[in-house]
């Protein structure tokens, strides 16, 4: 459960702010209207080998105004924290709104909602923003140190990535919220290279690594530094493995990848903008038209649900930002296909819940449906156990590629790692495994799943969607999953 304290103010200033502008779309007689204070902070440090390689620290804050008039919405913002450029902004948003409405195709609608009050802030022990650089830089030069323990591992990174973002929203209806959101995480990599051939491992994922809502304690608590031995040993080792076979193989998806597999072919699809075909910049639209509901999405054992108040999760929030409460919405129930991830106003045109679900990175850009924290639910394996069951399988660990069709149905993934399974034990290392599939059939080929300890939430600090396109935070609470008769290929 996330925490709402109703009394205790975060900010006078961002919040008078957005009462001041809240007051001027009151006045101007809009059907609807809100204001968006916000400071957002982001931070990225990271190492290779013994020197710095990449330092940034950007700091972003302004103000977003939207106003619904005659069934058309406006737009405006700016830098800036005074109450005269707000009343600018909300003249100009509703002299769009009015602009606009003659042409609109049809007028917007909104779900009902109750109007919100109060403060939410992510949990944390120590903020990392107060974590001094230094002490940071030390974390990531002893992590790639000691993945350096071969000749043969010609890259080591360490990474830490933070982002801070404290805002106010107030609405017309009277929502009037404060949040302040923290992530933070990182990781390490290894790149090896020999006769020609270059292999890569890195933990806990690709990219900027794991991060989660929390504080500094979450980096720390990932021991960068006793996990790089082995991440090198297997770059190294991966060097002269055997390339991974190809053929129908049951496997066995370690959570890093069923992370991202949920994402894909899960999260963007299910988002509501896309299955109405408003939102197909970047990453595509769905296959998930209206009209789906009660589509077999996977077997029986496939329960998916987006839930804003996962503990950890970078998706979780008091509020989104048009006010409407974090939340648990499921999506697939029992391999069934129930619901979207939308806002107020995709989830009215089809008569469906809202599922918190509107989300804009900075305040320079609109509100789109995002996804938040789409998890898969635990099932009732252990991960030993699950692989003492397998007979003659393969273990796929990790992402190192992907690519899905512009409908969210056909899909790739490369790994970085791949183990054989026989009788029931881990065996070979394997190299360049490649998985293909079309969504709904392979989900339907889900045959266990783990659960218990086995669980947890991966985070990604950055999804993107939208033109201009909007980067945001995203978890994904899962475990290891067997699916049967899976297309492994070998990529060379």
């Amino acid at each position: 459960m996330i925490e709402i304290d109703p009394m205790k103010p975060l900010d006078p200033r961002r919040r008078a702010l957005a009462q001041a502008g809240v007051a001027a779309l009151r006045k101007a007689g809009v059907a609807f209207g809100d204001v968006r204070v916000l400071r957002r902070e982001r931070q990225w440090l990271q190492v290779k080998g013994d020197e710095v390689d990449l330092a940034s620290q950007t700091l972003d804050q302004g103000f977003a105004v939207r106003a619904l008039v005659g069934g058309a919405w406006g737009f405006s913002g700016a830098p800036a924290l005074d109450e005269a450029t707000v009343a600018r902004a909300v003249a100009e948003a509703v002299d769009i709104a009015r602009s606009c409405a003659p042409s609109a195709r049809s007028a917007v609608k909104m779900a009902d909602a109750a109007a919100q009050t109060g403060t939410y802030r992510t949990p944390r022990e120590r903020d990392p923003f107060d974590v001094p650089d230094s002490e940071k830089l030390d974390l990531l030069f002893a992590a790639s140190a000691a993945l350096r323990t071969d000749p043969r591992i010609k890259v080591a990174r360490a990474t830490a990535v933070a982002m801070r973002l404290q805002s106010a929203l107030c609405n017309t209806e009277g929502t009037d919220v404060e949040q302040e959101q923290l992530v933070c995480g990182g990781g390490i990599g290894a790149i090896a290279a020999a006769d020609g051939e270059v292999q890569r491992r890195t933990y806990p994922k690709d990219m900027e690594g794991d991060i989660h809502a929390a504080g500094w304690e979450h980096l720390v608590g990932l021991d960068l530094v006793g996990n790089a031995p082995r991440v090198a040993d297997e770059a190294v080792a991966l060097l002269s493995a055997p390339v991974c076979p190809a053929g129908d193989f049951r496997v066995i998806i370690d959570g890093s990848q069923m992370s991202l597999q949920i994402h894909e072919s899960c999260g963007h699809p299910t988002e509501l903008d896309r299955a109405l075909g408003d939102e197909i910049s970047l990453a595509g639209a769905s296959f998930l038209t209206p009209g789906r509901v009660g589509l077999r999405y996977g077997s029986p054992l496939v329960n998916l649900y987006a839930d804003a108040t996962t503990p950890g999760g970078p998706g979780t929030f008091g509020w989104d930002d048009e006010g409407t409460p974090a939340g648990r919405h499921d999506l697939v129930k029992e391999g069934v296909f129930v619901g979207y991830l939308g806002s107020r106003e995709t989830s009215a045109r089809i008569g469906a819940p809202t599922a918190a679900a509107f989300r804009a990175d900075s305040w320079s850009h609109l509100p789109i449906v995002r996804m938040v924290n789409v998890n898969l639910a635990p099932g009732k394996w252990r991960f030993d156990d699950l692989v003492a069951d397998t007979d003659d399988g393969l273990l796929l660990a990790t992402n190192k590629s992907w690519s899905i069709d512009e409908l969210r149905l056909n899909f790739q993934f490369g790994c970085e790692a791949a183990w054989e399974i026989k009788k029931g034990k881990k065996g070979r290392l394997l190299k360049n495994a490649v998985y293909t599939g079309i969504t709904p059939e392979f989900w339907g080929r889900c045959d266990a799943i783990c659960g218990g300890e086995d669980w947890r939430v991966w985070g990604w600090m950055f999804c993107g969607k939208g033109d201009p396109m909007q980067i945001i935070h995203v978890g994904h609470g899962c475990a290891p999953a067997r699916f049967d008769r899976v297309q492994v290929g070998a990529k060379r």
